[in-house]
């Protein structure tokens, strides 16, 4: 794609993804997502065409404006929307598809000093929620959804729901969107803590169940108790010698 086309396709993102989003006038004034990532195509040509200073310098400015740190080595495909975008941080060798979705204070990070391949590879149509690290040089395959402030250290399979930390999958079957083209729904992202408690909760019900109706038996046991002491007291008493 042309940087026309790119930049357009990123345009064209918030306005199909974000019903905030009314007149394009606004959106193209007041979104620094918008911004951060025209700035960041116009610093990826300097630093492909080895104009290395100029495009750290563009890269510098652009998050002392916008909030939003994305180096200029990283590969970004049309269609990326950042929704907020403060601290958003994006590393050299990031790769990001088309159709991506970041939420404010994610990053896509390294953990290695090493030369080569050390940020994360987020395929097509991936949506990332607030807070978010995925780290290391690892792929979130096409389709997957982060949930918020989780922590990425491995590869998330294709159209999984991943959460925690470190992150672990919750769910496989997601429902698509009928309204955007990426699904948004990340506030429907199951809550693998309030299902755990749900569960003990049904289990402290059913053992409290057992437990009373134990508690009846044995009562009902110990009523009884006396009067069959007392008639075989008698059935003795009559079998004594008088």
């Amino acid at each position: 794609m042309t940087f026309r086309q790119l930049v357009a396709s990123d345009f064209a993102a918030i306005r199909d993804r974000d019903p905030a989003a009314r007149g394009r006038i606004e959106t193209a004034l007041t979104y620094p997502g918008l911004h951060a990532i025209v700035a960041h195509r116009i610093a990826h040509k300097l630093w492909k065409a080895n104009w290395k200073f100029a495009a750290r310098l563009l890269s510098y400015l652009a998050r002392a404006a916008t909030g939003i740190d994305i180096h200029p080595g990283a590969k970004i495909a049309g269609g990326f929307f950042i929704d907020h975008g403060s601290g958003v941080v994006i590393g050299e060798t990031a790769e990001v598809g088309r159709d991506v979705t970041l939420y404010h204070g994610v990053t896509l990070g390294g953990v290695s000093w090493s030369p080569g391949k050390r940020h994360p590879t987020l395929e097509d149509g991936v949506m990332v929620g607030a807070g978010a690290k995925i780290l290391g040089p690892i792929t979130v395959r096409a389709g997957a959804r982060v949930g918020a402030n989780s922590v990425v250290v491995e590869e998330v399979p294709a159209e999984t729901t991943v959460v925690g930390i470190p992150a672990r999958i919750v769910q496989t079957d997601r429902p698509v969107s009928q309204t955007y083209r990426v699904d948004l729904n990340h506030h429907l992202i199951p809550d693998p803590v309030g299902r755990a408690l749900a569960q003990m909760t049904d289990r402290i019900a059913f053992l409290e169940a057992r437990l009373a109706a134990r508690d009846r038996t044995g009562a009902a046991l110990d009523r009884s108790a006396p009067t069959t002491k007392t008639d075989s007291c008698s059935v003795h008493q009559d079998r004594l010698p008088h």
